[in-house]
């Protein structure tokens, strides 16, 4: 009997053209229809294997959840970037592959970097997703994610709601 390994990991860059395979999977899984077609082809063909490659040896916060060698979800995380907000630490992104959602690596993968975060010093946590993200909206209420803060951002004139999780 063979036995698969899930592992969560700091990513290398070896693994800058799966992240890249990850993010357009689950940026057009989760934003086509939200976002404007353009605007999301052109913030996916930005983020191809050579930028996760320079972001990684620069030292960007990365995890990977490696299932048995395939790279399927990222999180990228660091400082809190909003300056109104006390929390310390921010999840900038967490992405799963759309055919491994709902199986728990996702959570596997917030609990660590909420653990990385926490190790690092940082008091609290916060998240933003786009409110018309079902599915980001629920797991980060379900995880516990207070909603106090709302922000906008705009895609060819069209204007989006996000509003921001935090976690003492």
């Amino acid at each position: 009997m063979s036995q698969l390994t899930v592992e969560i990991r700091p990513a290398s860059s070896r693994d800058a053209a799966q992240i890249a395979d990850v993010h357009a999977a689950s940026w057009q899984s989760a934003y086509a229809g939200l976002i404007p077609h353009k605007s999301l082809r052109g913030m996916i063909g930005r983020r191809h294997a050579g930028w996760w490659k320079r972001a990684i040896q620069r030292g960007t916060s990365v995890l990977v959840v490696d299932f048995g060698g395939a790279i399927a979800g990222y999180c990228t995380f660091g400082l809190n970037r909003a300056r109104a907000l006390p929390q310390e630490g921010e999840i900038y992104e967490l992405y799963i592959r759309p055919e491994y959602q709902g199986i728990g690596v996702g959570s596997r993968l917030f609990n660590a970097a909420r653990t990385d975060l926490r190790n690092h010093g940082c008091d609290g946590l916060v998240i933003w997703a786009l409110e018309d993200n079902d599915m980001a909206m629920n797991f980060y209420a379900g995880h516990g994610g207070q909603d106090i803060a709302q922000g906008y951002e705009t895609f060819e004139g069209q204007r989006l709601r996000k509003i921001a999780f935090v976690w003492q």
